[in-house]
């Protein structure tokens, strides 16, 4: 007798309350085997891939990608006993298979002990799952509906919407207002995203509760249709000049040529911090331009040398060695208001948060014990770092706990800014383009490589004094990096 279990959302990361379905890996009626990657989620913090605990053929996706979910929130079905191999004692009794997930069957308990160090376990929820339409028949045989105890709405394959089934163990119904409506058609996550963006509803497209996939071109077609229908006032004008130029112009629905996106994942995270940051601490901003010209030139000759063979070393790396060196000789930096506790906390390590824009957002991945690097081990810490963050796979555990930040809006071709505090630290700076400017040296007018320091600072925390000295001392070493020396 098939045995079905529920995989939940897992908590990938302390606080972790919800996270949003980005894609599946598998699909109904899937074999998958323990520890397989069966769906990428997309966090606050990150994009994290799940694995499932058990071995079994997946019977429902139970949420659409794109959906936000809650943590324990049922998201996959499995049969983990497709063959029907399961104890008699679990059958003979007439228990429903949701009985022996919860403990009913000792050895379905011995089980899930086994299973609870593995990503995605957690307790199951009671709520009905809602089934989704069957694409292949042979999925749906391998797939029977369980024993009927537990009510379960199901939709046949290439079905009408009359023939739905209310229960798996009464006689087939027609279905209510409030089932029609929650019925969800069958597309692919972009033509889903394609029919929002031009505001076409999946359910009112043709063949949609027929079990139809809808495809690309079906809601283009659609759009097409609704944008290019003559108006009545069209159709009855006299087809003077006037009216012909204005008939050839469809009219066009203003809400067709807006779009809205949920605020959701990193942006919405980063809009939390940002306005928690804003106006709970007190920012301070100065600014600094620096002569970097020996600093480039370092950069040149420290090309040629082995250690950085392999190494992209840019101005990012020399100005992330100078903050940890900085830090040094104003410890008030990397210190942070705790206002629970009523004390200032000093760091005595510095964990580097360096700031990237991504597909997904702003995020801000940290370099761990950054001021125990070597500058060339620092370069290649920041380029797999912000590699592995563009692509949206960095570890939740990497985006925590940092106590200092650096965003680099130069390689934006922009100058300077304000940049806001990131919650839990003191201090960020920002690093402006480098530029051929006008300089003058020993007297005489020169043309320079020139970048502008911006910093900003929590002013409980960090006085005018200590926020300029640690900003001199930053531009001295990217002015002329031998000041390393003396430090």
């Amino acid at each position: 007798m098939p045995e079905y279990k529920q995989f939940p959302l897992a908590d990938t990361a302390e606080g972790l309350t919800e996270a949003e379905i980005i894609d599946w890996k598998v699909k109904p009626g899937d074999e998958v085997t323990v520890n397989q990657i069966v769906v990428e989620i997309e966090t606050a913090k990150a994009a994290v891939e799940l694995p499932i605990p058990w071995a079994g053929v997946v019977t429902e996706l139970l949420v659409e990608p794109g959906q936000t979910v809650e943590v324990g929130t049922p998201i996959l079905t499995v049969d983990v006993d497709p063959n029907g191999t399961a104890s008699p004692s679990s059958s003979d009794n007439g228990a429903e298979p949701a009985q022996a997930e919860s403990g009913g069957d000792a050895s379905g308990g011995e089980d899930e002990q086994e299973m609870k160090p593995l990503v995605g376990y957690g307790s199951k929820s009671s709520a009905p799952a809602r089934r989704r339409p069957r694409k292949q028949a042979a999925a749906a045989a391998r797939t029977p509906a369980p024993e009927p105890v537990q009510t379960v709405q199901v939709v046949k394959p290439r079905a009408a919407a009359d023939d739905l089934v209310g229960s798996v163990a009464g006689p087939a119904a027609s279905p209510t207002p409030a089932a029609a409506s929650a019925y969800v058609p069958l597309a692919k996550p972009p033509v889903r995203k394609l029919a929002k963006e031009l505001g076409i509803d999946l359910r009112t497209m043709p063949g949609a509760t027929e079990g139809e996939v809808i495809t690309r071109e079906d809601v283009l077609r659609v759009a097409e249709g609704a944008t290019t229908q003559p108006t009545a006032s069209t159709m009855q004008a006299t087809p003077t000049a006037a009216t012909s130029a204005s008939a050839a112009r469809p009219a066009v629905d203003p809400s067709t040529r807006e779009r809205r996106v949920p605020v959701r994942g990193v942006r919405k995270a980063t809009a939390q911090a940002m306005v928690t940051s804003a106006f709970t601490v007190p920012h301070v901003t100065e600014f600094l331009t620096v002569d970097v010209t020996p600093m480039m030139e370092l950069r040149e000759k420290l090309k040629g040398r082995p250690e950085f063979a392999d190494v992209k070393l840019t101005p990012l790396a020399f100005a992330a060695k100078a903050v940890c060196l900085a830090v040094k000789r104003t410890p008030d930096i990397n210190s942070v208001w705790d206002e629970d506790a009523g004390e200032i906390v000093y760091k005595d390590y510095v964990h580097l948060g360096i700031a990237a824009a991504t597909p997904r957002g702003l995020v801000v991945p940290k370099v761990r014990d950054a001021d125990s690097m070597s500058l060339a081990e620092l370069s290649r810490a920041i380029g797999e770092l912000t590699a592995t963050a563009r692509e949206g796979k960095t570890p939740p555990q990497d985006m925590l706990n940092g106590t200092f930040t650096i965003t680099n809006v130069g390689v934006f071709g922009v100058d300077g800014g304000t940049p806001i505090i990131n919650p839990g630290e003191s201090a960020i700076l920002a690093l402006g383009a480098v530029r051929d400017m006008p300089w003058v040296v020993d007297g005489e007018l020169a043309v320079r490589k020139v970048m502008q320091l911006s910093l900003s600072f929590d002013h409980r925390v960090i006085d005018g004094q200590q926020g300029s000295q640690f900003l001199a001392d930053v531009g001295a070493l990217l002015a002329d990096p031998a000041v390393a020396i003396t430090y």
